[in-house]
């Protein structure tokens, strides 16, 4: 884990932006198309530590950008080049634009200033979406990824991050995927080597810190 000094310096508010991955009610909400995977989210409390990041990056003036999947319902621009798209085809919950089940998962709150970046197609939520020119565009050098899911969405958040020239920070104990032992294998062998890896409260510590600094 990386010392307070060091997460602190990457954590500038100017510079960093927190992103959440697919936090939307048809994949981690009660009425889940992927019920294993929104218990695991619920049940391991990281949905709730994830709206704590959430919130305190807004008291901090920390951009919050949330990733959201989804489709129309007749399907076009839809990606089906892959097994795990022709399976979401067949759930009873579609993620369908415009239906309660791409809205952003309670108990994470949306403020105003947060920019929601909804896909039509493919696994990732940075490139080919437009939130590697929001980036960009927010002179965003840390990325903050969590949510889920760590089998798929998530390391291509971060992986496409670092491919950006961003640097990733992942909090290991906000992001979930199945089955539950998955995650922190995936996390020490796959994103602990091109990321920063912290835990909720540590990037908390260091929001919270920029916040009082800003209120000075």
């Amino acid at each position: 884990m990386p010392s307070y000094a060091e997460l602190s310096e990457l954590l500038d508010p100017r510079t960093t932006v927190l992103l959440t991955v697919e936090c939307q009610e048809g994949v981690v909400g009660s009425e889940s198309a992927l019920p294993e995977l929104a218990e695991e989210a619920r049940s391991s409390g990281v949905l709730a530590r994830i709206a704590r990041l959430v919130a305190a990056a807004h008291e901090s003036g920390i951009q919050v950008i949330h990733a959201i999947a989804e489709r129309r319902p007749d399907g076009r621009g839809a990606s089906r080049n892959a097994r795990l798209f022709r399976a979401a085809e067949r759930l009873p919950v579609q993620q369908l634009a415009g239906t309660p089940a791409v809205r952003v998962a309670a108990p994470i709150e949306v403020t105003e200033q947060d920019v929601v970046v909804r896909r039509l197609h493919g696994l990732s939520p940075v490139r080919g979406t437009g939130v590697d020119a929001l980036l960009r565009n927010l002179d965003c050098r840390t990325l903050v990824v969590t949510g889920v899911s760590a089998n798929v969405a998530v390391p291509n958040a971060v992986f496409d991050a670092v491919n950006l020239g961003h640097t990733a920070v992942v909090p290991a104990d906000a992001i979930a995927g199945v089955p539950s032992d998955y995650t922190p294998a995936m996390v020490r062998n796959t994103l602990a080597l091109v990321a920063t890896v912290a835990t909720t409260d540590q990037v908390l510590a260091c929001f919270r810190r920029q916040c009082r600094t800003v209120r000075r």
